[in-house]
């Protein structure tokens, strides 16, 4: 590519690829979402956190 040190295609660089949310076509909305999957690790991490806790008392 013209002026870029790398191929947007094929070198991975920085803000290469396709755009996040809505602005790409792919746009998923429920569970594979950002933003759920965050959620569930979130709630997986402190399932772990209060299991353990239990454990240990």
């Amino acid at each position: 590519m013209k002026g870029k040190a790398r191929c947007r295609m094929h070198g991975g660089a920085k803000g290469s690829g396709a755009p996040k949310g809505e602005r790409n076509g792919a746009y998923r909305t429920g569970m594979r979402t950002v933003e759920m999957i965050e959620l569930r690790r979130e709630a997986n991490a402190f399932i772990r956190a209060s299991k353990a806790m239990l454990r240990a008392g």
